[in-house]
């Protein structure tokens, strides 16, 4: 069986890599690189807290995104050395090497191909996740905690910061609803893929005859706003409740009425906030939620595509993206997209590249068919 090209399959990662670098503006990352580093060594930096975190997290997140680029440039430099060696000195065994090395690399230019398919209007933005338990009752409260679980170790795994707003716990197990946000670049454009209805198969450990469960759960992903956004809320269309923080079981987090709750009377969106200690506090966190929710909203229904911001987000049987099986057999399968991954608890430990990457082509191709 004949080895690979290397000269060709090489040429063309360093024409998809210089494709990579000009749509990802390196040199526009390398200025606010350099921007955000100031601030940062700024002696002031904390004193206004939440904009320290805000800034120190993409700071990290630019560089991190920087490195990985400048890291696949040398990789692919590394591999036409080793192939030039390896030729050079009749190694077989160096060449196999390479093309390994080159299956690797190839694989890893592909995924980060796929932020250049990041290009809709708020794509690049940070994104505001919320999970709400579906159709399934105590198995859907268990369920929507493990997907919150689920996102949260997959920033961790890429070094971005999350920043809870709300949880919600229900009254015997797991989350009745959460809210939360993901500070890092293009967050949103990736993550929005996952709005929708996530449906769970598997024994319910809940039930003492041991029997299958089907529960769902809603994921709904909007973009975090930022200061150039409009976005009006007469106090009048805002009710406002204060309530007492509580924890699981019902447990008391805290002995004041600190958690807010806002309804936006026009539209019926609630949004809460309870992780702060301060009644203030919550109420501005509450306020930069329901902003960009009605902000996703609007786009959307100017648009007149709600799906594309909001998703399908009823969280019961016959709307389902996804599907969690762990009984009888263990897979899951994204319907839309057919890509699948046969370790569940790999997936629910922040394994999501695959289905993230994929999803974001199915969109693409979506989009471009509807164009035609």
């Amino acid at each position: 069986m004949a080895g690979p090209d290397f000269d060709a399959e090489i040429k063309q990662l360093q024409a998809t890599m210089h494709t990579i670098e000009q749509v990802l503006d390196v040199d526009a990352m390398r200025r606010d690189i350099a921007d955000l580093s100031e601030q940062v060594a700024a002696p002031d930096l904390w004193d206004d807290q939440e904009n320290a975190t805000r800034v120190t997290g993409r700071l990290s997140a630019l560089q991190g995104e920087l490195d990985r680029v400048s890291a696949l440039g040398s990789r692919i430099e590394d591999l036409e050395i080793m192939v030039e060696l390896g030729r050079d000195e009749g190694d077989e065994g160096a060449l196999a090497d390479a093309e390994v090395e080159l299956r690797r690399v190839q694989k890893v230019v592909e995924g980060l191909e796929v932020r250049t398919l990041l290009n809709g209007e708020y794509d690049a933005r940070e994104a505001l996740v919320s999970i709400r338990a579906g159709a399934g009752g105590v198995d859907a409260a268990d369920f929507a905690e493990t997907l919150m679980r689920m996102y949260v170790r997959w920033a961790e795994q890429h070094g971005y910061p999350v920043e809870v707003y709300e949880t919600s716990y229900a009254e015997e197990a797991g989350l009745k609803s959460a809210t939360f946000a993901i500070h890092a670049p293009y967050t949103y454009g990736t993550l929005s893929v996952e709005a929708g209805t996530h449906r769970l198969v598997r024994i319910s450990p809940f039930d003492n005859q041991g029997r299958r469960q089907t529960s769902f759960a809603a994921v709904e992903v909007v973009p975090v706003l930022e200061q150039t956004d409009e976005i009006d809320i007469p106090d009048e269309d805002i009710r406002v409740d204060v309530y007492r923080s509580g924890g699981p079981g019902g447990q008391s987090v805290n002995t004041t009425d600190s958690a807010v709750r806002l309804t936006h009377i026009p539209t019926g969106t609630v949004v809460s906030c309870q992780n702060e200690k301060s009644q203030l506090q919550n109420k501005a966190s509450a306020m930069v939620v329901l902003k960009a929710k009605l902000l996703a909203l609007k786009k959307a229904e100017e648009k007149a595509h709600l799906d594309g911001l909001r998703g399908d987000v009823q969280a019961s049987w016959g709307d389902q993206m996804r599907n969690y099986v762990l009984n009888p057999y263990q897979i899951v399968k994204d319907l839309r997209t057919g890509y699948e991954q046969g370790n569940p608890t790999a997936v629910f430990d922040g394994d999501l590249d695959g289905f993230l990457e994929a999803g974001i082509r199915w969109r693409r191709g979506s989009e471009k068919a509807e164009s035609n």
